[in-house]
């Protein structure tokens, strides 16, 4: 194949321009040649004399610097790793530590929910049969009145003996007095048997497990307990009780738990009511006695609410943001152990999948709002 005779001739162009300037490089390194060579001696024998030197001096240190830093950098690690286990330890230890007095708490309360129940079931029995013999007694001693009054009426001149014997005894006055007597003793069957009662459904200890009951009852069962409170007792104005129940239905609700917090929110209630009246404050003013409300109501169709207010001294905020945590107490010591709102809290909150919350302020008294789950 045949080129183009422009190929060749530009071929034959770029030779020549090729040649000349090689030609030209040549002659003018070919003067300096010695100085380069001189140039790159030196430069070597440099760079021999200070690379050993930037290696002892600079790179081994560096190199050992990196070393140590990348071990302490793991040893750090290692703390940090520590550290964190050993936060974890603790945390754990402290959860365990404010769980305690809680666990203990609630086995008291439990061993007193048994001790209250196994003496309720030993009163129990001799008190049945006292009131079950209170009416046969009754029976037989109409009776004997009977047959005495017929006795009378046939032989209504007794003999000496027998009318100085009813003059002793004031066979007059004993047989009005007997049958009062018995309505008595009656009476206090029944009173002893509804105490008895009281303290069966309070304790609680055969509905461990969530049932269906009638919150009213846990709360008047728990009234009753404390009811000495609501008497008046001389040179003190007593504390007023006032009960506005709504018609609510049966809750299904671990009910001994419920009932601890009924105790410990009245039982709060009554002990602020009791010391503010002691305050000299108090009793220089016109305030209206101690009062205690409790009110129940349905909220919608699956929350009811159970509020338990009074109208004592309050509470300031810091107090308020306080009052739910374990060991914190407003009471002298020996008075409170700062738990019973902490257990509360724990019984609605955590067990009940409830609310529990308080409004107050300084001289408007204290409200806590029982919100439970139908």
């Amino acid at each position: 194949m045949h080129k183009s005779p422009w190929v060749f001739l530009g071929q034959m162009a770029f030779s020549v321009f090729a040649a000349e300037t090689l030609i030209m490089l040549v002659f003018m390194v070919l003067p300096e040649l010695p100085k380069l060579l001189e140039a790159f001696v030196d430069s070597t024998l440099l760079s021999l004399l200070i690379a050993p030197s930037l290696y002892f001096f600079l790179y081994r240190p560096l190199t050992m610097q990196i070393t140590q830093c990348s071990l302490i950098e793991k040893e750090l690690r290692q703390s940090q790793a520590q550290l964190q286990q050993q936060a974890q330890q603790l945390e754990q230890t402290l959860q365990k530590l404010q769980l305690a007095p809680q666990l203990l708490m609630a086995e008291k309360m439990s061993s007193l929910g048994r001790t209250v129940a196994g003496v309720a079931h030993e009163i129990n029995n001799p008190v049945n049969f006292i009131h079950g013999n209170l009416t046969h007694i009754s029976d037989y001693i109409q009776a004997i009145l009977a047959v005495l009054k017929l006795y009378q009426q046939h032989y209504p001149h007794p003999t000496p003996e027998i009318e100085a014997l009813i003059n002793k005894h004031d066979l007059k006055y004993a047989i009005e007095d007997l049958p009062k007597i018995l309505s008595s003793m009656e009476t206090g069957t029944e009173r002893i048997r509804s105490i008895v009662l009281t303290l069966r459904n309070f304790s609680r200890l055969d509905e461990a497990e969530r049932k269906a009951v009638n919150i009213h009852d846990g709360i008047d069962s728990t009234l009753l307990l404390l009811q000495k409170h609501f008497k008046s007792k001389p040179g003190d104005l007593g504390i007023q009780l006032v009960k506005e129940y709504g018609d609510l239905p049966e809750v299904e609700c671990y009910p001994g738990r419920l009932n601890q917090v009924f105790m410990n929110i009245i039982q709060n209630a009554i002990d602020a009511l009791e010391d503010y009246e002691k305050e000299e404050s108090y009793k220089n003013s016109n305030r209206p006695p101690g009062l205690i409300t409790i009110r129940t109501t349905i909220l919608n169709l699956e929350w009811v609410r159970i509020s338990i207010k009074d109208n004592g001294p309050g509470m300031t905020k810091q107090t308020k943001e306080h009052i739910f945590e374990p060991f914190f107490t407003t009471k002298p010591v020996g008075r409170g152990t700062g738990l019973g709102l902490s257990i509360s809290y724990q019984i609605i909150v955590d067990l009940h999948g409830g609310k529990l919350q308080c409004i107050s302020a300084p001289n408007q008294g204290s409200e806590f709002l029982i919100d439970i789950p139908q």
